[in-house]
């Protein structure tokens, strides 16, 4: 099978598990998001052993799946707010008790890469169960799709539209140093693309207004594009090309969901600043 039909094979199956989930209920969602981010977690640290750290993998991704969880819950009304924050803190501020009892040399370098593991994978992901139960009108603890996946789908055609216009028209290079192939034509062609998926699911779904799925669009595509950015630099710093070989023809899971790392955060805080 050629590179290119594995990559639209994997791609295909990939994003119709996604959307399948997403779309069928939020214990589907929840339980795929979950599995994402323990292996993305995991993937993230040994990227980080080629920088000298030793990360406490085991650890932390029991931690990312119970914040995950825990988040989750949060978001579904499942439980409250000072439940979650003190599990939570409990957690994290464990992680200086196992290196208090560790024969490690370095010690607070395997805290700062865990804990880094924990804020750049985990919370992005942690993030999006809220983006499932929200809605502009009204606040409900039941799940809605239809951010979620409009989310996604900016994202995609971000990805796709800036690929496609930079390929056959681009020229003035964007961050060569972080990411040669990547032009500015490239990157307009995206939010091109990205925003007129906002505007569309507007119409679409009506969970929030033509102006919210407006600003949705704005922020998604160019957080997105910079957590992409970001990845790129990460990549860049250790060496590789791809983070992890999981999806033959698009690496690994941080390969596929670099821009759901850049963007949920600034997301979720644009739909909790909507007004009520």
């Amino acid at each position: 099978m050629s590179k290119f039909l594995t990559r639209a094979v994997t791609g295909l199956a990939f994003a119709a598990a996604l959307i399948g989930c997403i779309y069928w209920n939020q214990w589907s969602f929840g339980g795929l998001f979950l599995l994402i981010t323990v292996l993305g977690t995991l993937e993230f640290y040994r990227l980080s052993k080629k920088m000298k750290a030793q990360p406490r993998a085991l650890i932390g991704a029991v931690v990312a799946g119970l914040l995950f969880v825990f988040s989750f819950c949060l978001a579904s009304g499942i439980a409250e707010g000072k439940h979650f924050l003190g599990l939570a803190l409990i957690l994290i501020f464990g992680l200086f008790l196992v290196e208090l009892f560790s024969k490690s040399k370095q010690p607070f370098l395997n805290i700062a890469f865990t804990s880094l593991g924990w804020i750049y994978i985990v919370v992005p992901f942690a993030l999006l169960p809220f983006l499932g139960f929200f809605r502009s009108d009204v606040r409900t603890e039941d799940y809605s799709p239809e951010i979620l996946l409009g989310y996604l789908f900016c994202l995609w055609l971000n990805d796709t539209g800036a690929y496609m216009v930079g390929s056959q028209i681009g020229r003035t290079k964007l961050f060569e140093r972080v990411s040669p192939n990547k032009t500015w034509e490239g990157t307009i062609g995206g939010l091109v693309f990205g925003v007129g998926v906002a505007v569309l699911c507007s119409y679409l779904f009506d969970v929030l207004s033509f102006s919210e799925w407006l600003g949705l669009g704005i922020i998604t595509v160019i957080t997105g594009s910079l957590g992409d950015l970001v990845e790129s630099r990460l990549k860049r710093s250790i060496g590789v090309k791809d983070s992890g070989n999981l999806l033959p023809g698009h690496g690994g899971i941080l390969d596929r969901f670099d821009a759901v790392l850049g963007s949920a955060p600034f997301v979720a805080a644009y739909l909790g600043w909507l007004p009520s």
